[in-house]
């Protein structure tokens, strides 16, 4: 029996004064127009420490990307050893006053992700559509504080890290389990897409877990904490514990975050890293075969990392494919594909066991792999 640890919020202010506060902060008037915007925030990046790249890590990605990527490790190289021409995601969070918001980002030149739904084509069972505003350039509004008794309006993010969820295309009322999901980015787009029957969040480490909880404190109104079960306990043991108890599985694994690896602050830490990374395929391949096990018989699993690393993405599914029964492979829907293909840069390989988002310039989303698997019985 799990328990449902998630705190409870007692309201929250429907004024969007908060956000306008800080979105003034970097923006003081949006009438000198988009190049005062773009001005204004290249110098506040400007003014920041740089970020050291660890030596040793860069040179074993230069080594083993080289082979796995071929050319287009070139471009994804330039982009990860320039912070400063990164991409960020805003995903509006529907449970939250959004008065002016959309507006305020239009105006500075944001588009939605992803296309939305014409209103008359929605009906009772349509879902609610995801909304995620990019920029073309490496623009960053400011994060919002936590304030008890007022729901956050927005999470900034890679937007490439909304394709496992997409994949996953949760529908209303679906049992759900996210099962590594702090800092809870992938819950949150989750409760943005439908609303479950349950959506169980686990994460099994402890200060990652408060994490969590704080994010689902910011984010969800209390009319949905009856639906959420937040639980600290090991991945790996949920399968045994609820076999066949979820319609759908999300399995974001531990990786070696090719983004936060590369600047490890120092070289002894990067040595460290770099030798624990050749045992994150075991994990990795334990975590989805707990996924498959709680997943009921036509359910549907999402395996997902933030790697470039063949061994750590098609190697750990062709691996569980080959050992585990009464599993099979799901391509990614083309119109899905299709719609993210002008705004992410795809893997030439196009991997028959999954897809891998590579960071480019002008599309410096990822790196992020997906993959999605079916339990026949």
């Amino acid at each position: 029996m799990f328990s449902t640890n998630l705190c409870c919020i007692k309201g929250f202010s429907s004024s969007p004064l908060l956000f306008l506060r800080s979105f003034k902060c970097v923006v003081p008037s949006l009438s000198h127009g988009q190049r005062t915007v773009t001005n204004t925030l290249a110098a506040q990046c400007k003014s920041k420490p740089q970020k050291q790249v660890c030596k040793t890590v860069l040179k074993h990605f230069d080594a083993q990307y080289s082979e796995e990527l071929g050319e287009q490790w070139r471009g994804a190289r330039d982009v990860l050893l320039n912070p400063l021409s990164w991409q960020y995601g805003v995903l509006l969070n529907r449970f939250s006053d959004l008065t002016n918001l959309k507006q305020c980002l239009t105006e500075l030149g944001y588009t939605n992700l992803l296309p939305q739904k014409h209103p008359e084509s929605q009906s009772q069972d349509a879902h609610i559509p995801l909304q995620c505003f990019i920029h073309q350039d490496p623009m960053r509004i400011p994060t919002q504080s936590h304030h008890p008794g007022w729901l956050k309006q927005y999470y900034l993010l890679n937007a490439a890290s909304l394709l496992p969820v997409l994949c996953l295309n949760v529908k209303e009322g679906e049992n759900v389990l996210d099962l590594c999901a702090a800092p809870g980015g992938k819950s949150l787009a989750i409760l943005q897409t439908a609303t479950p029957g349950l959506l169980h969040c686990n994460e099994v480490d402890q200060h990652r877990h408060d994490w969590l909880l704080k994010t689902l404190e910011s984010y969800v109104p209390p009319t949905l904490r009856d639906l959420l079960c937040v639980t600290h306990m090991d991945g790996r043991s949920i399968g045994t514990m609820r076999p066949g108890a979820y319609d759908k599985v999300l399995v974001d694994a531990p990786c070696s975050n090719d983004r936060s690896w590369l600047y490890t602050p120092d070289t002894h830490q990067g040595e460290m890293w770099l030798k624990e990374r050749t045992q994150l395929p075991l994990l990795q391949k334990e975590l989805l075969c707990s996924a498959l096990a709680a997943v009921r018989p036509g359910g549907v699993v999402v395996y997902s990392t933030c790697t470039m690393s063949q061994a750590e993405n098609q190697s750990v599914v062709e691996a569980v494919l080959a050992s585990y029964q009464g599993v099979e492979l799901l391509e990614l829907e083309q119109h899905l594909i299709d719609s993210l293909s002008e705004q992410f840069c795809f893997a030439h390989f196009h991997s028959s066991v999954g897809w891998l988002v590579i960071p480019q310039k002008g599309k410096t989303w990822g790196p992020m792999y997906v993959s999605r698997l079916r339990r026949i019985y």
